[in-house]
């Protein structure tokens, strides 16, 4: 199931997403939700959009946090002088860095090099704490796409990571949220990134130091987990710079594609 959050003109609103039978780029329909299937019971309202009439927006908006994971692929690693951590490397970025398919990037005025980061993300749907691995599945309920944007600059000069990856519109998610798959699946999907089509990153998930499985235990072990709360699993090999005017796209295999384009603030 593909559960996208959008708007007609309206207030945002939950909804399933019906792909097009025909394998077209978007799908044919999305069909209204009563209330967040994230958090509580739902069902269907029959009330149903073409979705080219639709809005798409961020499928989440975290109530809490974004919990990020640094340098968990050896090769981007690598890449930027670093080891690779032995645990997980984790960041914070504020729920308003969220933004939506479609909705622009803002280069920041202090900022000189900003650079994309496609990335898997998981969303978790209920209170968990110390999660066992072997309950790690019962605890996340889908996942998106989503692009860990960082002012690569400050990310150097500062000694922690607030600034270079919370900036407002520094965290795309989309463009909606499966919740089909299980975390084996999840653990071999490629994750493929282009700017402007020229294909920038193309690896596989299954290449992660720390896996799905891990990292949930790992983060719920010192913090609890709220659902709606987001964690990126980390970018692989192939990161660079974005520009003003740039079109960012994020691939996921399986889930969707996460568009949105650079601007001047």
């Amino acid at each position: 199931m593909r559960i996208a959050r959008f708007s007609t003109g309206g207030d945002p609103a939950f909804g399933i997403v019906e792909l097009a039978a025909d394998g077209g780029k978007y799908p044919d329909t999305v069909s209204t939700l009563t209330g967040d299937p994230i958090s509580m019971p739902v069902q269907l309202t029959g009330e149903r959009h073409e979705l080219d009439v639709a809005r798409l927006l961020a499928p989440v908006i975290p109530r809490s946090k974004v919990v990020g994971v640094g340098r968990n692929y050896a090769a981007h690693a690598a890449e930027m002088g670093h080891e690779a951590p032995a645990s997980p490397l984790l960041f914070f970025k504020p729920n308003t860095s969220v933004i939506g398919p479609e909705e622009p990037i803002i280069y920041p005025d202090p900022v000189s090099e900003l650079a994309y980061e496609g990335e898997l993300a998981l969303v978790i749907g209920r209170i968990c704490r110390d999660i066992p691995a072997e309950r790690v599945d019962e605890v996340i309920f889908g996942y998106t796409v989503a692009n860990d944007v960082t002012a690569r600059d400050l990310q150097r000069t500062d000694d922690q990571w607030a600034r270079a990856k919370g900036y407002d519109t520094f965290c795309p998610l989309g463009p909606w949220i499966t919740t089909h798959q299980s975390v084996e699946e999840m653990g071999d999907v490629m994750i493929t990134t282009t700017v402007d089509g020229q294909q920038r990153q193309h690896d596989s998930s299954s290449l992660m130091l720390h896996g799905i499985v891990e990292l949930v235990v790992y983060i719920s072990a010192f913090t609890t987990l709220l659902p709606g709360d987001v964690i990126l699993t980390g970018t692989p090999a192939g990161v660079g710079e974005l520009l003003p005017g740039h079109e960012v796209s994020v691939t996921v295999d399986g889930i969707g594609t996460l568009t949105n384009t650079v601007i001047r603030k």
